[in-house]
């Protein structure tokens, strides 16, 4: 079921980026950092936005460490496809091209029963 593709060119990594790719650790981030700084306020019985500095750095601190695990994740799963592209590029025997099937093959016949 994966279009007559090899997993050779499933592995390619030849998937587009969006425009919001890179932009979305640091804007969660950033929001977390936020919403933790008025949770604390609320937590200590002042008002939500009062200390509004302690908002700021808790946004670019929370934002930076989502940005630096997001690069993070991508270097770890960068790796682990090119281990993957690797073993499979030892043992092609392994890993044939699946046959393409309809789904009028794999499903079986259904009778409802009233």
């Amino acid at each position: 079921m994966y279009g007559g593709k090899s997993p050779q060119e499933l592995l390619s990594g030849s998937f587009s980026k969006t425009w919001l790719h890179d932009k979305w650790a640091p804007l969660v981030g950033g929001a977390f950092g936020f919403l933790g700084a008025c949770y604390v306020n609320y937590g200590t019985g002042r008002p939500a936005f009062s200390g509004i500095q302690k908002h700021i750095a808790a946004m670019l601190a929370v934002g930076a460490a989502a940005t630096m695990v997001d690069k993070w994740r991508n270097a770890y799963f960068a790796e682990k496809d090119a281990t993957f592209r690797h073993y499979i590029e030892l043992h092609p025997e392994d890993f044939p091209t699946p046959e393409r099937k309809k789904y009028a093959d794999v499903l079986e016949y259904w009778q409802p029963i009233r």
